[in-house]
This record gives structure tokens, C-alpha cells and sequence, in this order.
């Protein structure tokens, strides 16, 4: 329906309540005073009246949009409102005096056309002009009230889009730091294993395959960040060899749940850097995903040394948030944040038995995004 039919509609629908509720205080007015009326009667003066105003509603809208009475307005269109009032004042008088008499509902003053006009002129001057004025504020609240949503619709899009851009950003940082860090792997190999060095080389071109298909995606099923996951150990087992040992431990119905891309490479990365880097002996990496009262749970375990607090050992199992400054996991850090707010924990806790371990909870969420097909395995 068109807006100006709705406003028509709209007013027509308010003034038949309170041309109602006016109707039911008339009658009840002179049944109080002894004065015989009957409710028919009550009645159409009560709805003749707002139904003439319901009549006169789109011109008065009219003329506040036209004339608005603001704080930089007010003393140019107020004059032209007090006429306009006069106009409008006027009009409905005569409206009502014609229709009065036509239904034969004027009670029989003897009064001729023209005093009975002047009568009602005088008589309803001041209720007339506060229905005028309560109809001007009504249309300025209500201009208020679209700029205000359309500004809190335009301040959305925007905080939508800047959430997107710094998603963006973080992730175009996150890419060049794991692409850096391969490299430096790949010539760290070339002059001492060239074989293994081309072994690398090729996962990373299946890597790079794999983020290209994930490419303008926040989000992944988890099966698909394992098996890039998959990738990317499979490099770092070239690079130690037998130092390097990895388990994964995940549930069937949990393959299906939505991941931020690249959530668990940073993970590992760390666990390997940290963990298994500065030793000479083997070490192990174990990558959990669970599925529990509809949230899901990644965790990413190592054996190696675990965190200290400053000057006290290390922490016991209890978690702490994380709040690291490395590329990897602050990124990760920020990437939650933006796609989850409050509903995700990341934190960081001493295993009993040694070694750390990063936990990321976040919702449970399936949704249809496509399987990409999978690289074949040299």
C-alpha cells in the first residue's frame, strides 16, 4: 500500500477510536445531566468530527514536512502555521455545519448557515488548534524518528563493513606470516635435502590450492581446516623428521561444524615453535575437536615445556585467557572476538602430566557451504 494510503488509513483507524471514546463521554454527559440525546446521535457528532479531521490529516502532514518547526525553523514557519490553522479551522467547520445538517442532526437551533459557522468557529477554536498542533508534532516526531533509523541503519551497514575489513585484514596479515615462515623452512632444506626441500615446496602449492578454494570465506566446515591443517604438518614433519610427532583425536559429528579459516594452523605453529623447535628430542602434538551441549571445542596439546608466570614456576591446569602478542595468536585473538564477541573462549592452561594447552570454544554451528574436492597425495 502506498504510504500516503496508509497515513489515510492510519488516521482513520485513530480518529474511529477516539471519535468512539468521545461519542461514549457525550452520552454519558447528558445522561448525567438529564438531557435526553440518543446514542445514534452522540455518535455522529463524535465521528463526523474526526472523521473530518481524519479527512484534513494528509494536508496537515503536508504542510509540517513542507514547513517544519524546528530550532532554526521555528520563527519562519510558526506564521505560516497560524494560517494555515485559520484555513484548516475553517474548512472543518464548515464541513461539519453542511453534514450536520444534511443528517438533520443539528437539534434544531434555527440557527442559519452562517451562525451556526461563526458558533462552531468560536466554540472550538482552542480544541481545534491543539488537534493542529498535536498532528504538526506527530509528523516531526515521526521524522525524527526515520532520520534516527535510518541513521542507526546506515551506522550498521557500516560497523558491518568494518567488522568485514579488519576480518579481511587480519587474515590477509595471518597468510603472508605462515607463507614467510615456510619459505624460510624451504631454504633452510635446499642445500642440505633438495629432495625434501621439493617435498615442501609441493605441499605448499597444495596449501596454497586449498586457501584459494576457502578464498572470501570467514568461516570453513572443520574438516576442511584439517585437512589444510594436514598440509601444513605434513611440511613441518619434512623439516624435523621423527621429532615430530602428530595425533588427532577429533569426533565424526563435530567434521561438519563451522571454523574461522585458518583457526588451528597458528595454533600448531606455535605449539611447533615452542615446543618441539628448541629440543632436540622427539616431541608430540595432539589436535582434539569435540561436540558438547552446543558448543564445540579445539584444542591443540603439546609436551613441551608449557608457560611460566613471571618469577613463579609454571601455572597449575587452571586457564588463563590468551593475550599473546605473536602474530599467530593475537590474530587469532582478534579474529574471535570479531566473529563471536562474548560467546568464545580462548585460553591457555599447563597440562598435568606437562606440556600446554591451547582450548578455543566457540558456538556449534553447520551450515551449506560447499566440500571443496580434495588434492591428491603424491
Amino acid at each position: 500500500m502506498p504510504r500516503p494510503l496508509r497515513i489515510l488509513a492510519g488516521a482513520f483507524g485513530l480518529c474511529t477510536v477516539i471519535g468512539l471514546a468521545f461519542a461514549t463521554s457525550t452520552y454519558a454527559t447528558y445522561a448525567a445531566k438529564g438531557v435526553p440525546v440518543l446514542w445514534r446521535e452522540a455518535l455522529f457528532w463524535a465521528l463526523t468530527e474526526w472523521y473530518l479531521w481524519a479527512a484534513l490529516c494528509p494536508l496537515v502532514f503536508w504542510l509540517s514536512r513542507r514547513f517544519p518547526v524546528g530550532r532554526a525553523t521555528w520563527a519562519r514557519h510558526l506564521p505560516v502555521h497560524v494560517g494555515a490553522f485559520l484555513v484548516v479551522h475553517a474548512l472543518h467547520e464548515v464541513a461539519y455545519v453542511m453534514l450536520e445538517r444534511w443528517a438533520g442532526m443539528d437539534g434544531g437551533t434555527g440557527h442559519s448557515l452562517r451562525q451556526a459557522v461563526v458558533l462552531y468557529l468560536g466554540k472550538r477554536a482552542a480544541f481545534n488548534s491543539l488537534v493542529y498542533g498535536g498532528m504538526v508534532a506527530l509528523q516531526h516526531m515521526s521524522a525524527l524518528y526515520r532520520r534516527y533509523a535510518e541513521r542507526e541503519r546506515i551506522t550498521l551497514q557500516l560497523e558491518t563493513k568494518l567488522a568485514r575489513a579488519q576480518l579481511e585484514a587480519l587474515k590477509i596479515q595471518l597468510q603472508p606470516h605462515f607463507l614467510f615462515n615456510t619459505l624460510n623452512t624451504i631454504s633452510a632444506l635446499l642445500h642440505r635435502d633438495p629432495e625434501a626441500a621439493d617435498r615442501v615446496l609441493t605441499r605448499l602449492g597444495d596449501l596454497l590450492r586449498l586457501s584459494l578454494q576457502h578464498s572470501g570465506r570467514q568461516e570453513v566446515m572443520l574438516r576442511q581446516e584439517l585437512e589444510f591443517l594436514e598440509r601444513y604438518l605434513e611440511i613441518q614433519q619434512t623439516r624435523f623428521q621423527d621429532r615430530l610427532c602428530v595425533r588427532f583425536d577429533t569426533d565424526p559429528d563435530a567434521l561438519d561444524a563451522l571454523v574461522p579459516t585458518l583457526v588451528l594452523q597458528p595454533l600448531v605453529e606455535n605449539a611447533v615453535r615452542h615446543a618441539i623447535e628448541p629440543r632436540a628430542a622427539a616431541g608430540r602434538l595432539e589436535i582434539r575437536a569435540r561436540r558438547h551441549d552446543g558448543r564445540l571445542t579445539l584444542q591443540v596439546a603439546d609436551d613441551g615445556p608449557g608457560i611460566a608466570t613471571s618469577g613463579h614456576g609454571a601455572i597449575d591446569g587452571s586457564a588463563i585467557p590468551v593475550t599473546g602478542s605473536g602474530i599467530g595468536l593475537s590474530n587469532t585473538r582478534a579474529r574471535l572476538e570479531q566473529l563471536y564477541g562474548a560467546g568464545h573462549r580462548f585460553t591457555l592452561a599447563n597440562a598435568a602430566e606437562g606440556g600446554l594447552v591451547v582450548t578455543l570454544e566457540i558456538p556449534y554451528r553447520v551450515g551449506n557451504l560447499p566440500t571443496p574436492a580434495p588434492i591428491p597425495r603424491d
